[in-house]
């Protein structure tokens, strides 16, 4: 028999891209008992269009960010299987059946979780290129069996939040992250690269550096609080390291000016696969581009993770 499911995007201010979204939902090949849109408390056409799709859409009282939402979404579906979708993420026609599929054929597997494409939901420029090219490189090389959940395209079962609780509404990111920390072994987690999305990515260079600040604030406390082997990492610890090295080495261009371009070329070869990725998708000349962007990224992902190493972590709060 085939599981009821129950599709859920929260949303916030997502007019943009919410009927995208809500369209490739109705375009996939396995059909959905109900799609539920969570409005937190959005500023724009966001609740209109998810009714002009037909969806139900619950507002939340307040803004309190992604994880509240979803746990809005699991109250109000009653789906044996949860399909949770970013508002900006459009999945491919087959991305449900590839997710049902792997649930049926193996029973010990709980939550089943997707790639972007390489090809975005609207194309906005070389910012998102590049945020698209490293998100699909990394996701693609844990393909498999993994420990970490992430949730932007996602199939769980139900029974899983009965057993170990919804999302930490403490938290505005890594918020998916910890749910699967949560989760015992038996419950097996596959990130499969068939089950694939469209992403509407950051495309402003400035925006995207604020956000991975922001966010890598979370980095530390989560990865303290994990169980066992580490998840899912976007980068390597070389990569982080030369990032590191490349900062430290920049004083040092007034006595050798080589000394920063040789500790960037560390930087860019720290992993070569994503090089070979790059420069196969996209030819030498974005790869320039791909990795001076990166190192920026890096840098404001090593920033954060130190603000948020030195300030009390939310993890650490009465729940």
């Amino acid at each position: 028999m085939r599981p009821d499911v129950s599709v859920i995007v929260p949303a916030f201010d997502s007019a943009q891209t919410l009927g995208a979204c809500l369209a490739a939902v109705r375009a996939q090949r396995e059909p959905v008992a109900e799609v539920i849109v969570v409005d937190d408390c959005s500023t724009d056409g966001t609740r209109e269009i998810a009714r002009a799709f037909g969806a139900t859409v619950v507002e939340q009282p307040e803004n309190r960010g992604p994880a509240a939402a979803r746990n809005a979404g699991i109250r109000a579906s009653r789906g044996d299987v949860l399909f949770f979708l970013d508002a900006d993420c459009a999945p491919e026609p087959d991305a449900l059946a590839v997710a049902l599929r792997i649930l049926r054929d193996e029973p010990d597997v709980a939550c089943v979780h997707g790639i972007y494409s390489l090809r975005p939901l609207f194309d906005d420029g070389p910012v998102e290129a590049y945020r698209l090219l490293h998100g699909h490189y990394w996701r693609l090389k844990h393909a498999g069996r993994v420990r970490t959940t992430l949730f932007a395209v996602c199939a769980i079962r139900r029974s899983v939040f009965d057993e170990v609780g919804g999302f930490d509404e403490r938290l505005r990111a890594s918020e998916d992250v910890e749910v699967g920390d949560r989760m015992p072994a038996r419950l097996g987690i596959v990130l499969s690269p068939a089950m694939v999305c469209r992403h509407d990515d950051d495309s402003r260079l400035l925006a995207l550096l604020r956000k991975q600040f922001r966010r890598s604030q979370l980095l530390l406390p989560v990865a303290r609080h994990e169980r066992g082997p580490a998840g899912i990492r976007a980068n390597s610890l070389a990569t982080v390291g030369l990032a590191g090295l490349t900062a430290l080495a920049l004083p040092l261009a007034a006595f050798w000016a080589w000394a920063p371009l040789l500790a960037f070329l560390g930087f860019v070869v720290a992993d070569p696969g994503l090089l070979r990725f790059v420069v196969r998708h996209r030819g030498p000349a974005f790869a320039v581009y791909f990795f001076a962007v990166h190192l920026l990224v890096v840098w404001s992902v090593l920033a954060g993770a130190l603000v948020g190493a030195l300030r009390p972590s939310p993890l650490l709060e009465p729940a």
